[in-house]
């Protein structure tokens, strides 16, 4: 009894399994629209074999097309660039201006000479002429007439002897010689006119020309300025 009973069962669920398969298949081709379709034939077990009209392909709908956005316009063709030439190279700086010559130098003048200056450059000129007792040049000298005729050429009178020539002028200590100042020696007895530099130009004596000698080579006495 219970085989029966299971086979009954089985029978029934494949009974209604092919009821649902075939309403299945009915309701879909019930649903699509009636289309002209090619027939399909499936078996369905238990139940037999089925006709299924193939499922019709739906036209395919053309999507809207959507208008472009307008491109910019055309741009004309480019014109070839020139050839470029090179810049000149830029002028050189001018030259700095040259510097202003410097002033000259101020000419150094020397003061003007003084009368005993002037004596003295009298007496150099006459060096080496001979001695002669009482003479007075402009050849011969002794040597009051020697510093007589120097001052003489200078724009001055002097007295003749050297006595005379000692009360003159203004008197000069001896470490204050200035060249042309009259220098006395043996007590006033000789006279010649200081040189600078220690020495003094005299006509000496007999046959001594005028010459050059140190000032201490002889016995100082006095000095006067004129």
């Amino acid at each position: 009894m219970t085989k029966h009973r299971l086979k009954r069962v089985r029978r029934a669920t494949r009974s209604a399994g092919g009821v649902l398969a075939v309403a299945a298949v009915a309701l879909g081709t019930s649903l699509l629209p009636s289309t002209a379709a090619i027939a399909a034939t499936i078996t369905v077990p238990g139940f037999g074999d089925l006709v299924i009209p193939d499922i019709p392909r739906l036209p395919l709908q053309p999507l809207p097309l959507q208008p472009l956005p307008p491109g910019p316009p055309p741009q004309p063709p480019a014109l070839p660039t020139p050839p470029t030439t090179p810049n000149p190279p830029p002028n050189p700086p001018p030259a700095p201006a040259p510097a202003p010559a410097p002033a000259p130098a101020p000419e150094m003048v020397s003061p003007p000479a003084t009368d005993g200056q002037r004596a003295l450059t009298a007496a150099e000129s006459k060096l080496g002429a001979p001695y002669v007792w009482g003479a007075t040049g402009p050849n011969a000298f002794d040597c009051s007439g020697l510093v007589q005729w120097s001052y003489k050429e200078a724009g001055v009178v002097l007295p003749r002897t050297t006595y005379e020539q000692a009360k003159g002028g203004a008197p000069v200590y001896k470490p204050d010689l200035q060249p042309g100042d009259i220098v006395l020696f043996y007590g006033a007895e000789h006279v010649g006119l200081y040189a600078g530099n220690g020495t003094v130009i005299h006509a000496p004596t007999e046959g001594q020309p005028v010459k050059r000698s140190p000032l201490d080579s002889m016995p100082f006495y006095a000095a006067r300025r004129y």
